[in-house]
């Protein structure tokens, strides 16, 4: 029984440890600039990649990245997928989407937050 709970908080450990530093997976408000759609860019640790890995950036319609951490992934043993990706996900997708025409679209307050911690 012992077994099934360490098993259990080892696997939940990098959820923990990236909630606790990065603050929870966060959506906030982007608008492309010359369309002008409006969507959702999530900011802090990706838990989705934690859980879901590859398949995220599959279904955001980043198929080249995806094909890059498999091959990543395969690498390493999966520890690229694990306990690097669900850090830095996020930040990255982002920042693709800023570079690409889109901009942030909330309030200006948060939106000055999220420039200074996570796009600075």
């Amino acid at each position: 029984m012992l077994n099934i709970w360490l098993i259990l908080l080892v696997s939940l450990t990098p959820i923990l440890v990236g909630t606790s530093f990065m603050g929870r997976q966060d959506a906030i408000k982007i608008k492309h600039q010359e369309t002008g759609l409006e969507s959702s860019c999530y900011i802090g640790y990706s838990w989705t990649y934690f859980l879901f890995g590859i398949f995220v950036p599959v279904c955001r319609g980043e198929n080249k990245i995806a094909l890059i951490h498999v091959i990543l992934s395969v690498l390493t043993l999966g520890l690229f997928q694990f306990a690097l990706m669900p850090f830095l996900y996020n930040k990255q997708h982002g920042m693709r989407l800023l570079t690409g025409g889109w901009s942030l679209s909330d309030v200006e307050e948060r939106n000055n937050l999220v420039r200074e911690l996570y796009f600075g």
